[in-house]
């Protein structure tokens, strides 16, 4: 196993590039994912067809923004498959807040908050961070994951509620959540002109084949 690059924290790939965490959970596997040992270490392997991050990792992202250490809003947490690979990123000095809207869904969320003690379900609407501000602490990042049809607003609000100037905000883009009569890169072209009023984005990856109308915008906020 080695890095994927010096620039990610506790990601890793192997001989045919497959994606990997090194796991605060050791053998542990949640979601019937691949894990390998070597050493004393143990690696959980990202499928990027179950989630954006690994799907823009795959497609060549320069840099993630999330390190050891951090604090990471997720907003979309549902069952929590990729907040989990986050939980490794960030490691036992950092954590993840997980707002879900869903009752029903947070409530596996919250089950494998039993077992990854870094990891925080918070049932709330992310319309509305000023429910949730007084649950969260010390945000060095923003990752969103919504289906909805004003999800960059939703994203420039959290990011304007929460990050300092400097911090990393990363967005998942579903092209037909926002506009299904519109093709998808085109959409896109809008929504970074819209990011681009309120943010600086540092790097853009479309997810085909892994998510299909998929985009994922990495920001800085200024």
């Amino acid at each position: 196993m080695k890095p994927l690059s010096h620039k990610f924290s506790n990601i890793f790939s192997d001989s045919k590039n497959n994606i990997f965490t090194k796991s605060i959970s050791k053998e542990q596997s949640f979601f019937d994912e691949k894990v390998v040992r070597e050493g004393n270490d143990f690696f959980r392997e990202w499928d990027p067809n179950r989630s954006k991050i690994a799907a823009a990792l795959k497609k060549g992202l320069s840099q993630l923004g999330i390190k050891e250490g951090q604090n990471v809003l997720y907003l979309g947490a549902a069952h929590g498959y990729t907040p989990s690979f986050v939980s490794d990123i960030v490691g036992q000095n950092g954590f993840v807040f997980g707002v879900e809207f869903s009752p029903e869904v947070a409530r596996d969320l919250v089950f494998l908050s039993e077992k990854r003690t870094n990891i925080a379900p918070i049932v709330a609407d992310a319309n509305h961070p000023e429910e949730y501000k007084d649950r969260v602490l010390n945000i060095d990042v923003i990752f969103q994951d919504i289906s909805q049809k004003n999800q960059v607003e939703i994203f420039l609000k959290n990011c304007d509620y929460f990050l300092k100037e400097g911090c990393f905000g990363l967005l998942a883009i579903k092209a037909r959540s926002i506009d299904v009569s519109k093709k998808p890169k085109i959409l896109f072209k809008e929504v970074r002109e819209k990011l681009e009023k309120h943010i600086t984005i540092v790097d853009y990856r479309e997810l085909d084949p892994f998510e299909k109308d998929h985009a994922f915008f990495v920001c800085k906020k200024r």
